[in-house]
Order: C-alpha cells, then sequence, then structure tokens
C-alpha cells in the first residue's frame, strides 16, 4: 500500500492506493473527486504532476508529449504508484501544459 498526497491549491488530501490502482481509482475510493475525462489516457483532463515519488503508466499516455513526462506530468487515469507519491493536482496543473501566447 502507497500513500499519496494529493496537492491542490493550498490543501493536501492523503489517499492510500495499491501498486494495481491507478491514482484516479485511489482517489475514488477515497471518495476524493479528481477531473477525468476519458480513462485511457487520451484526453488529457486527468493530468497532475510529480511532485515527489515514482508512478508508472499502464499504457503510453497518448495525452502527453515526451517534454511533459519529463517535467514529471502524469495521466492520473492510466498511472500506478510504486512508491509513496506527492502529486499537484487540478484545473491549475492542466493549465501548465498549455502556452499562452496572450500573455
Amino acid at each position: 500500500m502507497y500513500t499519496i498526497d494529493l496537492i491542490r491549491d493550498d490543501t493536501t488530501t492523503r489517499i492510500e492506493a495499491t501498486p494495481e490502482q491507478t491514482v484516479l481509482e485511489a482517489a475514488e475510493d477515497a471518495a476524493e473527486s479528481l477531473p477525468f475525462g476519458c480513462r485511457t489516457g487520451a484526453c488529457g483532463t486527468c493530468t497532475g504532476r510529480l511532485v515527489a515519488g515514482d508512478i508508472d503508466h499502464r499504457r503510453p499516455p497518448r495525452a502527453l508529449k515526451e517534454a511533459h513526462l519529463e517535467k514529471g506530468y502524469a495521466l492520473l487515469c492510466i498511472a500506478e504508484p510504486r512508491s509513496d507519491c506527492r502529486i499537484a493536482v487540478g484545473k491549475d496543473v492542466v493549465a501548465e501544459l498549455v502556452d499562452n501566447p496572450w500573455k
């Protein structure tokens, strides 16, 4: 069993996950809501940013580019923990993936 801290704004919620569960499944079991869409790694709605720890994706994460993966982004619908983790979640994390050309 792994401990996962979900960091949203200034709040941290702790959940537990087995190595066979995705972070999204573990959050649902703990009655903690996370955004999601397709559950297959294709849409990117469930993107989180790994702050500490290790995860593996069940399958290649189609909604993330290699550069995103190198920066620690993960698709929580297909991400399985491999250690205790700290993960930033929420709409602000998803917004980080797209540069605003008007800034």
